[in-house]
């Protein structure tokens, strides 16, 4: 059955009129070209072209950003057209029925005329030029400059821009659909400037055409006037010129309307800003006017300057001078004040009015970085590679990569830490306090790095790697050394991005499974409902997620975990453990190791297992299968063999039998964080393994 959407009668008769809009706009544009024009409508439409340059004016100096105005350059063309149109309809009307008086052409062009020439023509001739040369000249050549400048620069850094945005998404800054937004913003730039480029020549021509049509109108009326209609040569200048003035007059104000919307168009920036504030902003300084009003108090001192006039100028810049101060240091103290209220628990949106709420004692963040007050500049940088901006990317990458929505991290100053301290709480623990140094770099060593660095000597906040805070200057010279030198944003946000995947199972709570669980029932229905709650209560399913992601394996295949909890005859979390690590087995080992690549492994000596599992039967499995001091070893021998593999580029892999590997993964996290321990049962019988040693067989 097809569905059948109607529309509304009055919706679609609109729809059609608008369609219709510019189509009879331009024929009606065409045909003042080309019928005669009665003066009364000339009069409207001269009107209505003064008033739609005003508007275009008023819409450019409103825009926040140029792109804001896309319609801009065609905006501009049909107002061009317009005015050009109105020209040849005025000439028309001017060489045909001139020669009865100054208001042959309609009282807006007999207006304008009387009023600017005022009986003197070599005065309407002068101020009509010199209009035409603030615009041809002045204006319109600038604006075309800047439109060519800028179109330009715009098409020579798109591929660059492309380039930054591909290289964001792949970063996880960015989402497939911001990127593809990005992107369609690059391409409207590129070619809003380029038809900027083009739509400056209009305004150029225009105002050429404008000298030609004045110079048509005065020679062909003398002409007209004096030989067809046997006026005297005193009799035609008089009327002739006044109504060609008169007619460049009407055209070239709406014509440098249009070159001023040009100008700010094509000169401001794109920073979203509202044009009059952000002048106010930047010219309204202090520090600019006291020496302006120091200046003019000069000028009214020396003899036989205006005194009265230059004091008042001075005083009045002296009073702009003295609120901008007043305004900046209110400003500077805004901060400082809400940070004593903070140091001092008072204020807050929080608590009102004195009183406490249930919500100011809650705990509510569960992801929150804490950063000295040296560090606030790192978390107030606008930029891309900024603190704020990093973290919001490793928040989405992780949330991709483990399979559920990691909550919003706040980021917030603590006076109570040292100046350049970081720490970060997760699920209300803090797991990290630690600092760096905001003006510097960290160079970490490298096991090829044998020079010896001027800096504080430290350890890396993320890997416990030997480093040392160098200066700016000195980067090139640790790069070249094997250093590798990261910026303090980078530290802080290693550590977390390393923190956050570590103990991503206590930000699982069970509202965000049953959130995977709507979103996994939209699909397939008779799967949630055949296994919560028929198998496993929500509780379990929560418990073994969170032992997935302990484990640092991703939960994203809902489907599978699924399907192999409802198919255990077991209802054990650690069975149920045991049985979705096998079915996530290949995606689980495709983290560590490529489809074609063989698995490097370290494996026990099947005797050392054996005497384990041996120990492990007699004592119970209430106790741990692994002796403290047998623990230790093991420890120091994955530490080791993790070096090894880390120097090849590759991570620390156990392989042991299923009986093992829960209690091996605690002592492989201790050696290396990202190391993974497998069951024999959960390598898929496909995967080439290469065994590159195996603990105990010399113990």
């Amino acid at each position: 059955m097809t569905d059948v959407v109607l529309t509304p009668p009055g919706r679609e008769g609109l729809k059609i009129a608008k369609s219709l809009i510019m189509p009879l706009t331009m024929i009606t544009l065409i045909l003042l070209m080309v019928i005669p024009v009665p003066p009364l409508l000339l009069d409207i439409f001269f009107t209505l072209n003064i008033v739609l340059g005003l508007v275009i004016l008023m819409a450019s100096l409103n825009t926040f950003r140029p792109l804001e105005f896309s319609a801009f350059p065609t905006v501009l063309l049909f107002a061009t057209i317009m005015r050009l149109s109105l020209n040849v309809a005025s000439t028309r009307v001017v060489l045909a029925h001139g020669h009865q008086g100054t208001d042959a052409a309609g009282q807006v062009i007999k207006a304008f005329g009387e009023f600017i020439t005022a009986g003197n023509f070599a005065i309407g001739l002068l101020v009509f030029f010199i209009l035409v040369v603030i615009n041809l000249v002045v204006i319109v050549k600038g604006t075309g400059r800047v439109s060519e400048v800028s179109a330009r620069f715009t098409l020579d850094a798109m591929p660059g821009k492309q380039m930054a945005i591909d290289a964001e998404m792949n970063a996880g800054l960015l989402t497939p659909e911001e990127g593809k937004r990005r992107r369609e913003e690059v391409t409207r730039e590129s070619d809003f400037y380029g038809a900027m480029d083009g739509a400056t020549k209009f305004v150029k021509g225009d105002a050429v055409a404008a000298l030609l049509i004045l110079a048509i109108n005065i020679i062909g009326g003398l002409l007209v006037g004096t030989i067809y209609h046997d006026l005297s040569l005193a009799k035609a200048a008089k009327i002739y010129t006044t109504l060609a003035i008169g007619d460049g007059l009407v055209a070239q104000i709406p014509s440098l309307l249009l070159s001023l919307a040009t100008a700010v168009i094509v000169t401001r920036d794109s920073s979203g800003h509202d044009l009059t504030d952000r002048m106010m902003k930047q010219i309204g300084v202090d520090r600019a006017w006291w020496p302006v009003a120091g200046i003019l108090v000069l000028f009214g001192l020396v003899p036989g300057m205006p005194t009265g006039l230059f004091l008042t100028a001075g005083a009045m810049a002296a009073g702009v001078a003295w609120k901008a101060s007043k305004t900046r240091r209110a400003a500077e103290a805004a901060p400082t004040a809400d940070a004593a209220k903070a140091a001092d628990g008072e204020g807050g949106e929080d608590e009102k009015d004195g009183q406490l709420s249930l919500e100011d004692v809650s705990h509510r963040t569960q992801l929150l970085l804490e950063v000295g007050y040296g560090l606030i500049p790192l978390i107030e940088d606008d930029s891309k590679s900024s603190l704020v901006t990093r973290i919001t990317g490793i928040r989405k990458q992780t949330s991709r990569d483990l399979g559920f929505i990691i909550p919003a991290v706040r980021i917030r100053d603590n006076l109570s830490i040292d100046p350049n301290g970081y720490r970060i709480t997760i699920g209300g623990v803090i797991v990290a306090d630690d600092k760096v140094m905001p003006s510097k770099l960290l160079a970490i060593q490298g096991d090829q790095s044998n020079v010896v660095l001027r800096g504080e000597q430290v350890k890396d906040p993320t890997f416990g790697l030997d480093a040392v805070w160098i200066e700016g200057t000195d980067r090139t010279r640790a790069q070249g050394a094997g250093y590798t030198v990261v910026d303090p944003s980078t530290v802080i946000a290693t550590h977390f991005n390393q923190l956050l995947r570590q103990h991503a199972s206590d930000l699982l709570t069970q509202d965000e499974v049953q959130a995977l669980l709507d979103h996994v029932s939209k699909s397939s229905p008779n799967l949630v409902t055949g296994t919560i709650p028929k198998v496993i209560p929500l509780s379990i399913l929560t418990r073994v997620l969170k032992t997935l992601l302990s484990d640092q394996i991703s939960i994203s295949d809902m489907h599978r975990i699924l399907e192999s909890i409802a198919s255990e005859k077991s209802k054990e979390p650690e069975e149920l453990v045991d049985s979705v690590r096998i079915a996530l087995g290949p995606l689980i080992i495709q983290r560590v190791s490529g489809p074609k690549d063989a698995l490097s492994v370290i494996t026990l000596d099947p005797s050392l297992e054996q005497l384990i599992v041996q120990n492990a039967r007699a004592a119970g499995r209430d106790t741990s299968l692994i002796e403290p001091s047998l623990g230790r070893k093991l420890v120091e021998s994955f530490q080791e063999q993790s070096r090894l593999l880390a120097d090849k580029g590759n991570v620390l892999v156990v392989v042991t039998s299923p009986v093992l590997r829960r209690d091996l993964a605690p002592l492989v996290r201790q050696a290396s964080p990202d190391g993974l321990v497998l069951s024999f049962r959960e390598v898929p019988e496909n995967k080439r393994i290469n065994v590159v040693a195996v603990i105990g067989s010399q113990e």
